[in-house]
């Protein structure tokens, strides 16, 4: 089988499973407000989606007086198929600003990073049906853990293509906005850094993110309330 064909054979059933339900079918738009720290330094955070025609745009931005850093993926989504279109990362802090588009090409089967992409991390990144980024991550384990699907991913972003496998670490009771829940504990590690995420069904994000370093906490984000 030669490669072109491959790749038109991906091509076709990434599409055809993309238009096989109406845009709007499993999703809905939503606004999670998260309290966050990075490296113990506090902040406030942001989650939102949002249709965009036949598609959707799902966007993180988490800030405090000092810096910023904003996330957006524009994606398509039907039969549980999460299909990463394009997206940015911004960052600004200290008067600098950095920003990151990113480019997911299904006819060519490759992912790009321009702007201020280091050299190394522009790619091409070979992708195929299924891959998401790290932001569509959060809409996966939110839909995922409550179905007992199995965790296992392809997140594709810096530059890179990652598998993240996650597992079940039992059941914790988590407070949101003044209301106790019974959330799944679920996570992964992997060259030395862990996430660990708290999903509660029928909220239709984490309640919780850590990411850890060498056993140090680095990201904390918990939610504070959702509409």
């Amino acid at each position: 089988m030669t490669t072109t064909f491959s790749k038109t054979i991906a091509l076709a059933m990434a599409l055809s499973l993309a238009a096989l339900l109406p845009a709007h079918a499993s999703l809905t738009p939503f606004t999670a407000q998260y309290s966050a720290k990075y490296k113990s330094i506090p902040a406030s955070g942001v989650m939102t989606l949002s249709p965009r025609g036949s598609q959707w745009t799902l966007a993180m931005n988490v800030s405090n007086v000092a810096a910023s850093m904003s996330q957006a993926t524009l994606f398509t989504e039907a039969r549980g198929i999460l299909l990463p279109l394009g997206g940015s990362d911004q960052a600004s802090y200290l008067g600098q600003r950095k920003t990151v588009p990113a480019r997911f090409d299904w006819r060519g089967m490759q992912a790009t990073w321009s702007g201020d992409a280091k050299a190394s991390r522009r790619g091409p990144v070979a992708i195929r049906a299924g891959d998401i980024d790290g932001l569509l991550l959060q809409l996966a384990l939110a839909r995922d853990v409550p179905a007992g699907k199995p965790l296992n991913y392809r997140v594709i972003e810096n530059g890179k293509a990652r598998p993240m496998s996650f597992r079940r670490a039992g059941t914790e009771n988590v407070t949101v906005n003044g209301r106790s829940m019974q959330a799944t504990k679920v996570t992964q590690s992997s060259d030395g850094k862990t996430t660990t995420a708290w999903i509660v069904a029928g909220v239709p994000v984490p309640v919780r993110i850590v990411q850890a370093e060498g056993g140090s906490e680095t990201v904390s984000l918990r939610l504070t309330s959702w509409r």
